[in-house]
């Protein structure tokens, strides 16, 4: 019961987290173009707690915390992209109201370029906040890194056929410069199957081998398990192996963005072998899987701590990290071109440029049904692959034999 509450209470504060700084970065973007706004909420559901500000904005805390939204004055479309007929209406119905000089406070009635940056804003507010984390956290703690030296090769394994030996320093991985053996770990988990050329510093010269990494069912460093690229390739770790290097906060901060964008690129990249088929899909994860490893994180990061306080702290960094690493992931969702989401907003966007006015109402209604069947659709897919990784079907195969 105390391992469950704290996944619960780890993965509500971290998506928390993101999703409130996701909306902020609406709201914030709304605000300085003068939209009017009603509300801000963190949840959803009744609220448990509520205020309205100077600017007649309404705060609130929903009791379901999964979640949140901005709504704009006059937003009664849930796509947020009204057609003209509703634009009509609209204006007619704020200018009996308020008069002909209200119309530039709503939302729908700003110049297309304003909307598209509100649109865009709150992706880019989870990237700065994953910037942000990422900086402060290397500023704090600085890295500890361990090279990629090899300690010994598992025999049969990918490295072995290509030739590595214990000694070996992996300089390079696919044109890539290898900083630590974390290096090594992500370019076997991306290239599953691909031939990889790496450049090995072994004694006084440089040899060049090739290596294909595969799939293993193996650790996941947080106490369960699943399907892993690996190349076979022991580490060297003793205490004199690893390397701590501080940073000042210019280096912090471009190391922030160099982390940002590393975890963004590595998401573009592997989603792009997947939909080609390259890998399977089942590395994917949805809430429960999230869910999971939040309380993983949470428990590792508190490892070792010797006071409640430290271990408060041990898990509260670790799970700022992960919350850095899961707002890149809501940022890039949120940017693809599916109505229901801000991607898809922008598309409609930009054809309203191109057109001079909005899309249909009826094509936008069936665009945004087939958006909410795809979002759906992959949701269920990833929800399945959190069951798998947890082993529900064979637990209760078991409890029904």
């Amino acid at each position: 019961m105390l391992s469950l509450l704290q996944t619960a209470v780890s993965f509500v504060l971290v998506l928390t987290l993101v999703v409130t700084v996701h909306e902020l970065g609406h709201f914030w973007a709304a605000k300085s173009f003068g939209v009017a706004i009603d509300r801000f909420s963190i949840g959803f559901g009744k609220a448990i707690a509520s205020w309205t500000d100077k600017s007649g904005v309404q705060w609130r805390i929903g009791w379901a915390p999964v979640g949140g939204y901005v709504a704009f004055s006059g937003d009664d479309n849930a796509a947020s992209v009204p057609d003209q007929d509703d634009l009509d209406t609209m204006r007619q119905a704020i200018v009996a109201r308020e008069g002909q000089g209200a119309l530039s406070r709503y939302f729908h009635f700003k110049p297309i370029w304003q909307r598209a940056v509100i649109a865009a804003a709150g992706p880019m507010a989870n990237f700065v906040l994953a910037v942000v984390i990422f900086a402060v956290l290397i500023l704090a703690l600085g890295e500890h890194l361990l090279p990629a030296k090899v300690a010994s090769v598992t025999p049969g394994s990918p490295a072995a056929a290509a030739g590595f030996r214990p000694g070996d320093l992996i300089a390079e991985a696919d044109g890539r410069p290898v900083k630590s053996f974390m290096d090594l770990g992500e370019v076997a988990q991306l290239r599953v199957n691909l031939p990889t050329e790496f450049v090995v510093r072994r004694g006084a010269q440089d040899v060049t081998l090739t290596a294909t990494s595969k799939l293993q069912m193996r650790s996941d460093g947080l106490g369960g398990e699943r399907m892993q690229g690996t190349l076979g390739i022991i580490p060297a770790q003793a205490p004199e192996d690893f390397v701590h290097v501080r940073y000042n906060p210019i280096e912090a901060v471009g190391k922030g963005v160099e982390r940002t964008w590393r975890v963004l690129s590595t998401t573009v990249y592997y989603l792009g072998r997947m939909v080609t088929g390259q890998v399977s899909a089942d590395q994917l994860s949805g809430p429960l899987g999230i869910a999971r490893v939040s309380g993983q994180v949470a428990q590792a990061g508190a490892v070792g701590a010797p006071d409640l306080g430290s271990q408060i702290l041990g898990s509260g960094v670790a799970l700022l990290g992960l919350a850095a690493v899961l707002s890149v992931g809501i940022g890039f969702m949120n940017l693809l071109p599916v109505p229901v989401l801000d991607g898809g907003h922008l598309l409609f966007y930009a054809y309203e440029a191109v057109a001079r006015r909005p899309l249909a109402a009826k094509v936008q209604a069936a665009g945004y049904r087939v958006g909410l069947a795809l979002l759906l659709g992959l949701m269920l897919f990833a929800t399945w692959n959190d069951l798998q990784q947890l082993r529900v079907f064979k637990i209760l195969g078991g409890l029904l034999s």
